[in-house]
């Protein structure tokens, strides 16, 4: 078997798009993935694959090992970033084709499964109503007081724990997003009285909403700094979260925030390879380690899984974009032993459900894990004419 061809496609998805992969072979088998890189350079991952392309072609797709270290050696001065989420991509959708050549699931190369159902958490809650409400076909939420009736379609659907972003109310709704330059305070990334104030009725309003039944995660991402994230955390201790999820590229500066909080630290989404891992699993820098299979590369994830086991930690994918992301997700969730819960988007562009030929089985906040062969589900390249991205 021959790879003879490797695509990149991009579809709209409202507030990002996404983005797939799609490597075919002389025998007809397609292998497909999704890097969607939601903040910075689709374009770049493109033009990532575009330049590692020669070195595919003409290969055995099967070889998964030796093809992903050929490309690592061949990009080894521009590790991580751009770079990884092209060969991460890359590796996901050479493994489609391996488990596909042997009609079997992904999962069942690794091991098999060690459960059957994963526990998932509703990721963006209110936070695409604020930010993305026409994108998702919803009304936009304008207020704290329509938290309550939010709430109430979590407890019907099932879900028990939700992971809004920091949301403000007042004559614009926004979502606090300072570290993406996409709010005031950028660049400095400080907190002042008037934002914990703000923080501060948010978290006190999502926690009388949900009462004592619902989980709820706050996801800070990178939008303050050190100071900041002590100072917050510390206000929101009496809020009884779940986790308070945050972003810093100093394993250090994340250790004295997990010592300074009494609240789980959950981290690590924005590392690449077990080596940007390394330092903050030796200091214990977050309670639960945060990883994106779809980034990262399954058998990288996997890995770097692995390595928070032997340090007594929980693991937590990172996952908020299309269905494909989520099959990929599952099926790690299904091989590894320290699963906290899956991350998933609950609410997201109307058109998802026509891109992927099967959709996620999900029932009272649980999803079963997919069957194979591969991971499960491909993708309609139609419905990617349709809603191709840009427009």
């Amino acid at each position: 078997m021959k790879i003879t061809k490797v695509e990149t496609f991009h579809c709209d998805a409202g507030w990002r798009p996404w983005t797939f992969i799609k490597i075919s072979t002389n025998e007809g088998l397609i292998g497909w993935s999704e890097c969607s890189d939601s903040h910075g350079s689709p374009r770049g991952i493109e033009g990532v694959v575009k330049d590692l392309t020669p070195f595919l072609i003409d290969q055995d797709p099967r070889l998964v090992e030796k093809l992903y270290w050929n490309l690592y050696s061949r990009t080894r001065q521009s590790p991580g970033s751009i770079i990884q989420k092209a060969i991460g991509g890359i590796e996901n959708a050479l493994l489609d084709i391996k488990a596909k050549a042997l009609g079997v699931s992904v999962y069942e190369l690794f091991g098999g499964a060690v459960r059957e159902k994963i526990p998932l958490y509703w990721s963006h809650f209110a936070t695409s109503r604020v930010r993305d409400a026409a994108a998702i076909g919803k009304p936009q939420m304008k207020s704290l007081d329509e938290l309550k009736e939010l709430i109430k379609e979590v407890k019907s659907s099932g879900f028990r724990v939700i992971k809004p972003k920091v949301a403000f109310f007042g004559d614009k709704p926004e979502i606090y997003m300072a570290g993406f330059a996409k709010s005031d305070g950028w660049p400095e990334l400080n907190v002042d009285q008037a934002k914990l104030k703000l923080i501060d009725q948010w978290a006190g309003a999502l926690r009388d909403a949900a009462g004592e039944d619902i989980d709820i995660i706050l996801d800070l991402n990178f939008n303050f700094k050190t100071e900041g994230y002590i100072k917050i955390g510390r206000m929101l201790e009496k809020y009884n979260l779940m986790w308070l999820e945050l972003d810093s590229y100093d394993p250090d500066a994340l250790r004295l925030i997990r010592d300074s909080v009494k609240i789980p630290i959950a981290s690590g989404e924005d590392l690449y390879g077990a080596r940007q891992y390394r330092p903050y699993l030796e200091r214990h820098a977050m309670d639960i380690v945060i990883s994106n299979p779809t980034w990262n590369g399954f058998i990288r994830t996997k890995e770097i899984a692995a390595m928070a086991e032997l340090q007594e930690m929980n693991f937590a994918p990172h996952n908020h974009n299309g269905h494909l992301a989520t099959f990929i997700s599952a099926q790690l969730c299904a091989v590894i032993p320290n699963l906290r819960i899956m991350e998933l988007d609950v609410e997201d562009v109307p058109w998802r459900e026509e891109l992927f030929t099967n959709l996620p089985k999900i029932e009272n906040g649980f999803m079963e894990v997919p069957k194979g062969p591969g991971w499960g589900t491909e993708v309609r390249e139609e419905a990617l004419a349709k809603y191709k991205w840009p427009k």
